[in-house]
């Protein structure tokens, strides 16, 4: 019988992006929680909660809470990136609303950070429910001590 692999131990990059997420308390308020991050890559699940409730009428999540949502994936995946940069904000990030999210059901965000200069990120993003696309966003970071 073959013996499973040892757990991997986060990179430098992948403990910096965690701690990054954690020490936010406006994602901590939202119960926003890394299901994967690494190479510049980021997974972030956010539980629906009535308090995040945008029309109470039909139970969506608020859009503000799902840009809020994207925002947060797209830094972490920024933070992640190989070249390990020190810091990350947000400079532009286009949201292409698809749907409204269905009333019950969390959402997860995966975003993608496909390419770093010594002062810029660019990162693409999409916010799911299972397999059904409910936003889909680009944008542009600032870095900070990118190696």
């Amino acid at each position: 019988m073959a013996q499973a692999d040892p757990p991997r131990e986060p990179s430098r990059t992948e403990t910096i992006a965690r701690q990054f997420i954690e020490a936010i308390p406006h994602a901590q308020a939202l119960g926003m929680a890394i299901s994967e991050i690494g190479a510049g890559r980021a997974v972030i699940e956010m539980p629906w909660d009535a308090r995040l409730v945008g029309d109470p009428a039909t139970g969506v999540i608020h859009g503000g809470a799902v840009s809020t949502l994207i925002d947060t994936a797209s830094g972490a995946a920024v933070m992640a990136h190989e070249r390990g940069p020190a810091s990350t904000a947000t400079l532009d990030l286009r949201i292409d609303y698809m749907r409204g999210a269905a009333p019950g059901e969390g959402l997860t965000a995966a975003a993608e950070c496909y390419h770093i200069t010594r002062t810029v990120a660019f990162v693409r993003a999409e916010a799911r429910q299972g397999d059904r696309l409910i936003a889909a966003a680009s944008g542009a970071f600032t870095v900070q001590g990118v190696s």
